[in-house]
């Protein structure tokens, strides 16, 4: 199912990736690069799968700091050490967020519509990949991100930050509740990210990448150091594995980052 592809930033200068659905081994339900090893597809298919999207990313990816990720706040500060082969157990609990100061210590997060964010301070070599469902981000796991990144030298001003390929207000249909908590998120400064949905009374549109991109900017990041790529999942089921147009039988991406 056509060729490896590896959706970059143009502001991030550490080696990272974005990763789609094609260029695997996988089959049916799974073709073709699936990097989920919890979805189903046999363990062989998905090693040999991040040993694709690892080369054409390059970055090793043998071993890289990921977990089970439940739609929380818990950023983890990690070491080379934490790092471990996607055929492993997590060795800890939960978390959304990842940051390290150490060199050759992949930071990975999954999605299949959720907002991906990859966050680098070049001047202080710290990074972060952060898992940004609607939950944990207007529960703020952002400046819990920020923050963390400040603990290992990071300066906000100087920190880069990359919105990777999420599902967007085209197609996020949502109850009143997530807008109602974007504005709490927000302080009400939440203009243009949601709107009635025409299509079904009582029903939201909503922009979840657009409301991450504007906590940044809350939180000190400067406009000219955020790249939003501006890429619908669920607009292109073909290229992107997708939650919302799948059902939860499906493969995923991963959002990689490493110094």
């Amino acid at each position: 199912m056509g060729e490896i592809q590896v959706i970059k930033s143009k502001l991030l200068t550490c080696r990272h990736g974005f990763s789609t659905r094609t260029g695997g081994v996988s089959t049916g339900i799974y073709e073709s690069l699936n990097l989920g090893a919890n979805r189903g597809d046999p363990i062989e298919n998905v090693l040999e799968n991040w040993r694709r999207f690892g080369a054409a990313a390059g970055i090793d990816t043998d071993r890289f700091v990921h977990g089970h990720q439940v739609h929380g706040t818990v950023v983890r500060v990690s070491v080379k050490a934490d790092a471990h082969s996607i055929a492993e157990p997590t060795p800890w609990e939960g978390a959304d967020g990842y940051v390290t100061a150490e060199a050759d210590t992949p930071l990975v997060v999954f999605t299949a519509d959720c907002t991906p964010l990859l966050m680098q301070d070049p001047a202080a070599g710290v990074i972060a990949a952060v898992h940004c469902g609607w939950r944990s981000a207007v529960a703020d796991i952002e400046a819990v991100a920020v923050k963390a990144m400040e603990g290992l030298g990071a300066r906000r001003q100087d920190i880069r930050a990359a919105i990777g390929p999420g599902i967007r207000k085209c197609c996020f249909q949502t109850d009143e509740e997530v807008p109602r908590a974007i504005d709490g998120l927000l302080g009400g400064d939440s203009a243009g990210l949601y709107g009635p949905d025409p299509a079904e009374a009582g029903k939201y549109l909503t922009d979840l990448p657009g409301a991450v991109h504007r906590r940044l900017l809350q939180l000190g990041l400067a406009e000219e150091n955020i790249d939003e790529l501006g890429i619908c999942t669920m607009c292109d089921p073909g290229r992107f594995w997708s939650h919302r147009a799948m059902g939860a039988v499906r493969g995923s991406q991963a959002n990689i980052i490493t110094l």
